[in-house]
Protein backbone atom coordinates (compact mmCIF):
# COMPACT_ATOMS: atom_id res chain seq x y z
CA UNK A 1 0.00 0.00 0.00
CA UNK A 2 1.36 3.45 -0.98
CA UNK A 3 1.47 5.66 2.13
CA UNK A 4 -0.42 8.92 1.99
CA UNK A 5 1.27 12.24 2.71
CA UNK A 6 -0.21 14.41 5.43
CA UNK A 7 -0.39 18.16 5.12
CA UNK A 8 2.41 18.48 7.67
CA UNK A 9 4.62 16.06 5.73
CA UNK A 10 3.96 17.94 2.50
CA UNK A 11 4.86 21.23 4.16
CA UNK A 12 8.08 19.72 5.53
CA UNK A 13 8.99 18.34 2.11
CA UNK A 14 8.27 21.69 0.51
CA UNK A 15 10.49 23.38 3.07
CA UNK A 16 13.33 20.95 2.40
CA UNK A 17 12.88 21.47 -1.32
CA UNK A 18 12.92 25.24 -0.94
CA UNK A 19 16.05 25.05 1.20
CA UNK A 20 17.80 22.85 -1.34
CA UNK A 21 16.86 25.19 -4.18
CA UNK A 22 18.10 28.14 -2.14
CA UNK A 23 21.47 26.44 -1.53
CA UNK A 24 21.80 25.67 -5.23
CA UNK A 25 21.22 29.33 -6.12
CA UNK A 26 23.55 30.42 -3.32
CA UNK A 27 26.32 28.18 -4.73
CA UNK A 28 26.24 30.07 -8.07
CA UNK A 29 25.74 27.16 -10.55
CA UNK A 30 27.06 29.32 -13.39
CA UNK A 31 30.37 29.43 -11.53
CA UNK A 32 30.60 25.82 -10.36
CA UNK A 33 33.33 25.06 -12.87
CA UNK A 34 35.43 27.95 -11.57
CA UNK A 35 36.49 25.62 -8.74
CA UNK A 36 35.82 22.17 -10.22
CA UNK A 37 37.24 22.90 -13.67
CA UNK A 38 40.76 23.57 -12.35
CA UNK A 39 40.71 20.08 -10.79
CA UNK A 40 40.42 18.56 -14.27
CA UNK A 41 43.09 20.86 -15.70
CA UNK A 42 45.51 20.25 -12.84
CA UNK A 43 45.02 16.48 -12.96
CA UNK A 44 45.65 16.31 -16.70
CA UNK A 45 48.81 18.41 -16.49
CA UNK A 46 50.09 16.29 -13.62
CA UNK A 47 49.53 13.06 -15.54
CA UNK A 48 52.08 11.16 -17.62
CA UNK A 49 49.66 8.52 -18.89
CA UNK A 50 45.91 8.18 -19.19
CA UNK A 51 45.94 5.59 -16.40
CA UNK A 52 47.10 8.33 -14.02
CA UNK A 53 43.68 9.92 -14.46
CA UNK A 54 41.75 6.82 -13.42
CA UNK A 55 42.33 7.35 -9.67
CA UNK A 56 38.94 7.45 -7.86
CA UNK A 57 40.27 10.17 -5.55
CA UNK A 58 40.17 12.59 -8.48
CA UNK A 59 36.42 12.08 -8.76
CA UNK A 60 36.08 12.80 -5.05
CA UNK A 61 38.17 15.96 -5.44
CA UNK A 62 36.14 17.09 -8.45
CA UNK A 63 32.83 16.40 -6.67
CA UNK A 64 33.90 18.35 -3.59
CA UNK A 65 34.94 21.40 -5.58
CA UNK A 66 31.88 21.19 -7.82
CA UNK A 67 29.21 21.83 -5.16
CA UNK A 68 30.22 21.65 -1.45
CA UNK A 69 33.18 23.99 -1.90
CA UNK A 70 30.95 26.49 -3.71
CA UNK A 71 28.34 26.35 -0.95
CA UNK A 72 31.12 26.95 1.58
CA UNK A 73 32.73 29.81 -0.34
CA UNK A 74 29.62 31.70 -1.43
CA UNK A 75 27.66 30.91 1.72
CA UNK A 76 30.25 32.68 3.88
CA UNK A 77 30.27 35.52 1.38
CA UNK A 78 26.49 35.95 1.51
CA UNK A 79 26.26 35.75 5.31
CA UNK A 80 28.89 38.43 5.90
CA UNK A 81 27.70 40.58 2.99
CA UNK A 82 24.02 40.64 3.95
CA UNK A 83 23.94 44.41 4.49
CA UNK A 84 26.00 45.14 1.38
CA UNK A 85 23.83 42.88 -0.77
CA UNK A 86 20.79 44.97 0.06
CA UNK A 87 22.23 47.50 -2.44
CA UNK A 88 23.58 44.96 -4.95
CA UNK A 89 21.49 44.71 -8.16
CA UNK A 90 23.03 41.31 -9.02
CA UNK A 91 20.99 39.85 -6.16
CA UNK A 92 17.78 40.82 -7.94
CA UNK A 93 18.81 39.54 -11.36
CA UNK A 94 16.25 36.82 -12.00
CA UNK A 95 17.43 34.62 -9.15
CA UNK A 96 20.99 34.24 -10.45
CA UNK A 97 22.37 34.97 -6.98
CA UNK A 98 20.82 34.55 -3.55
CA UNK A 99 20.34 37.25 -0.94
CA UNK A 100 20.77 35.83 2.57
CA UNK A 101 17.84 36.55 4.84
CA UNK A 102 19.19 35.22 8.13
CA UNK A 103 18.29 31.55 7.58
CA UNK A 104 20.09 29.41 10.14
CA UNK A 105 20.19 26.34 7.89
CA UNK A 106 22.57 28.23 5.59
CA UNK A 107 25.11 28.54 8.41
CA UNK A 108 24.84 24.81 9.13
CA UNK A 109 25.25 23.97 5.44
CA UNK A 110 28.31 26.19 5.15
CA UNK A 111 29.91 24.62 8.25
CA UNK A 112 29.28 21.08 6.97
CA UNK A 113 30.65 21.86 3.50
CA UNK A 114 33.75 23.41 5.03
CA UNK A 115 34.28 20.43 7.33
CA UNK A 116 34.00 18.04 4.37
CA UNK A 117 37.40 19.32 3.25
CA UNK A 118 38.99 17.27 6.05
CA UNK A 119 37.97 13.77 4.87
CA UNK A 120 38.68 14.84 1.28
CA UNK A 121 42.20 15.92 2.26
CA UNK A 122 42.82 12.65 4.10
CA UNK A 123 42.30 10.81 0.81
CA UNK A 124 45.06 12.82 -0.86
CA UNK A 125 48.85 12.63 -0.56
CA UNK A 126 50.16 14.71 2.32
CA UNK A 127 51.84 17.05 -0.19
CA UNK A 128 48.37 18.13 -1.34
CA UNK A 129 47.12 18.97 2.16
CA UNK A 130 48.70 22.42 1.95
CA UNK A 131 46.47 23.32 -0.99
CA UNK A 132 43.28 22.10 0.67
CA UNK A 133 44.13 24.00 3.84
CA UNK A 134 44.93 27.11 1.80
CA UNK A 135 41.56 26.92 0.06
CA UNK A 136 39.66 26.66 3.34
CA UNK A 137 41.67 29.51 4.89
CA UNK A 138 41.35 31.89 1.94
CA UNK A 139 37.75 30.87 1.26
CA UNK A 140 36.74 31.77 4.80
CA UNK A 141 38.91 34.83 5.37
CA UNK A 142 38.06 36.40 2.03
CA UNK A 143 34.64 37.30 3.45
CA UNK A 144 34.81 36.63 7.20
CA UNK A 145 36.59 38.56 9.94
CA UNK A 146 39.19 39.07 11.16
CA UNK A 147 40.97 39.31 7.79
CA UNK A 148 38.00 39.93 5.48
CA UNK A 149 40.35 40.32 2.53
CA UNK A 150 37.57 41.47 0.23
CA UNK A 151 37.46 44.86 1.98
CA UNK A 152 41.15 45.64 1.46
CA UNK A 153 42.27 46.83 -1.98
CA UNK A 154 44.83 44.54 -3.64
CA UNK A 155 44.46 41.89 -0.93
CA UNK A 156 40.98 41.18 -2.27
CA UNK A 157 42.53 40.49 -5.65
CA UNK A 158 45.54 38.59 -4.33
CA UNK A 159 43.49 36.30 -2.09
CA UNK A 160 41.41 35.12 -5.04
CA UNK A 161 44.19 32.80 -6.05
CA UNK A 162 41.98 30.43 -4.05
CA UNK A 163 40.19 29.63 -7.32
CA UNK A 164 43.28 27.92 -8.77
CA UNK A 165 44.19 26.08 -5.58
CA UNK A 166 42.05 23.06 -6.64
CA UNK A 167 44.26 22.69 -9.72
CA UNK A 168 47.38 22.63 -7.54
CA UNK A 169 45.84 19.99 -5.27
CA UNK A 170 44.92 17.82 -8.26
CA UNK A 171 48.32 18.26 -9.93
CA UNK A 172 50.13 17.30 -6.73
CA UNK A 173 47.85 14.29 -6.22
CA UNK A 174 48.56 12.92 -9.69
CA UNK A 175 52.19 13.93 -10.22
CA UNK A 176 53.39 13.31 -6.67
CA UNK A 177 55.29 16.61 -6.76
CA UNK A 178 54.37 20.26 -6.43
CA UNK A 179 53.49 22.14 -9.63
CA UNK A 180 56.10 24.42 -11.27
CA UNK A 181 56.37 27.74 -9.46
CA UNK A 182 55.88 29.72 -12.66
CA UNK A 183 52.66 27.81 -13.37
CA UNK A 184 51.38 28.68 -9.90
CA UNK A 185 52.30 32.33 -10.48
CA UNK A 186 50.59 32.42 -13.87
CA UNK A 187 47.44 30.76 -12.58
CA UNK A 188 47.37 33.06 -9.56
CA UNK A 189 47.60 36.13 -11.82
CA UNK A 190 44.75 34.76 -13.95
CA UNK A 191 42.56 34.38 -10.83
CA UNK A 192 43.47 37.84 -9.55
CA UNK A 193 42.41 39.50 -12.79
CA UNK A 194 39.27 37.38 -13.05
CA UNK A 195 38.20 38.43 -9.57
CA UNK A 196 38.87 42.11 -10.13
CA UNK A 197 37.04 42.11 -13.46
CA UNK A 198 34.03 40.50 -11.78
CA UNK A 199 34.07 43.29 -9.18
CA UNK A 200 33.53 46.04 -11.76
CA UNK A 201 29.71 45.67 -11.74
CA UNK A 202 29.85 46.04 -7.94
CA UNK A 203 31.77 49.33 -7.89
CA UNK A 204 28.81 51.61 -7.25
CA UNK A 205 26.96 49.30 -4.80
CA UNK A 206 30.22 48.76 -2.89
CA UNK A 207 30.93 52.49 -2.75
CA UNK A 208 27.43 53.20 -1.44
CA UNK A 209 27.97 50.52 1.22
CA UNK A 210 31.39 51.94 2.15
CA UNK A 211 33.28 48.85 0.96
CA UNK A 212 36.80 49.39 -0.37
CA UNK A 213 38.05 47.02 -3.05
CA UNK A 214 40.65 47.13 -5.80
CA UNK A 215 37.88 48.06 -8.22
CA UNK A 216 36.43 50.84 -6.05
CA UNK A 217 39.92 52.22 -5.47
CA UNK A 218 40.85 52.28 -9.15
CA UNK A 219 37.50 53.09 -10.73
CA UNK A 220 36.08 51.37 -13.80
CA UNK A 221 38.53 52.51 -16.49
CA UNK A 222 41.65 51.92 -14.40
CA UNK A 223 40.30 48.53 -13.32
CA UNK A 224 40.10 47.52 -16.97
CA UNK A 225 43.76 48.51 -17.32
CA UNK A 226 44.67 46.57 -14.16
CA UNK A 227 42.93 43.42 -15.46
CA UNK A 228 44.63 43.79 -18.85
CA UNK A 229 48.03 44.04 -17.15
CA UNK A 230 47.57 41.13 -14.73
CA UNK A 231 46.05 38.87 -17.39
CA UNK A 232 49.03 39.77 -19.61
CA UNK A 233 51.39 38.67 -16.82
CA UNK A 234 49.51 35.37 -16.65
CA UNK A 235 49.92 34.89 -20.40
CA UNK A 236 53.64 35.66 -20.19
CA UNK A 237 54.15 33.24 -17.31
CA UNK A 238 52.41 30.41 -19.11
CA UNK A 239 54.18 31.34 -22.33
CA UNK A 240 57.51 30.74 -20.59
CA UNK A 241 56.33 27.21 -19.83
CA UNK A 242 54.94 26.61 -23.31
CA UNK A 243 54.24 29.21 -26.03
CA UNK A 244 50.99 27.43 -26.82
CA UNK A 245 49.77 28.00 -23.28
CA UNK A 246 50.75 31.65 -23.53
CA UNK A 247 48.73 31.98 -26.73
CA UNK A 248 45.62 30.53 -25.07
CA UNK A 249 45.86 32.84 -22.06
CA UNK A 250 46.49 35.85 -24.31
CA UNK A 251 42.76 35.70 -25.07
CA UNK A 252 42.04 37.31 -21.70
CA UNK A 253 43.98 40.60 -21.93
CA UNK A 254 42.87 41.05 -25.53
CA UNK A 255 39.22 40.47 -24.64
CA UNK A 256 39.13 42.68 -21.54
CA UNK A 257 40.90 45.50 -23.36
CA UNK A 258 38.29 45.21 -26.12
CA UNK A 259 35.45 45.36 -23.61
CA UNK A 260 36.96 48.38 -21.90
CA UNK A 261 37.34 50.25 -25.18
CA UNK A 262 33.92 49.30 -26.53
CA UNK A 263 30.38 50.27 -25.64
CA UNK A 264 29.61 46.81 -24.23
CA UNK A 265 28.15 47.01 -20.71
CA UNK A 266 30.30 45.29 -18.10
CA UNK A 267 27.10 43.98 -16.49
CA UNK A 268 26.46 42.09 -19.72
CA UNK A 269 30.08 41.03 -20.35
CA UNK A 270 30.37 39.72 -16.77
CA UNK A 271 28.01 36.87 -17.63
CA UNK A 272 30.03 35.80 -20.67
CA UNK A 273 32.93 34.59 -18.59
CA UNK A 274 31.55 31.30 -17.28
CA UNK A 275 31.31 30.18 -20.92
CA UNK A 276 34.67 31.72 -21.87
CA UNK A 277 36.45 30.08 -18.95
CA UNK A 278 34.81 26.74 -19.70
CA UNK A 279 35.98 26.90 -23.31
CA UNK A 280 39.53 27.86 -22.32
CA UNK A 281 39.62 25.09 -19.71
CA UNK A 282 38.41 22.57 -22.29
CA UNK A 283 41.09 23.69 -24.77
CA UNK A 284 43.81 23.36 -22.13
CA UNK A 285 42.56 19.96 -21.02
CA UNK A 286 42.03 18.49 -24.49
CA UNK A 287 45.37 19.84 -25.69
CA UNK A 288 47.23 18.09 -22.89
CA UNK A 289 45.25 14.88 -23.36
CA UNK A 290 46.21 14.96 -27.03
CA UNK A 291 49.85 15.19 -25.96
CA UNK A 292 49.56 12.34 -23.45
CA UNK A 293 47.73 10.03 -25.83
CA UNK A 294 48.08 11.19 -29.45
CA UNK A 295 45.37 9.86 -31.78
CA UNK A 296 46.57 7.07 -34.04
Amino acid sequence: MIPTTTTGDAAAQETRGERLRYLVVLSRPRFWLYLAGPVAVGAVYGASTLSDLAAPVLLVLFAYFLIPANVFLYGINDVYDAEIDAENPKKDDGGREARWGGQRFVIYAVAICGALAIPVALLLPTAAWLWIALFVLLGAEYSAPPARFKTTPLLDSLSNGLYVVPAMAAYTTVAGTQPPTIAVAGAWCWAMAMHTFSAIPDIEPDRRAGIRTTATLLGERATYAYCTLVWSLAAVAFGLLDPRLGAVFAVYPVLVAGIGLSSVSVDRAYWWYPAINTIVGAVLTMGKLWEIAPPV
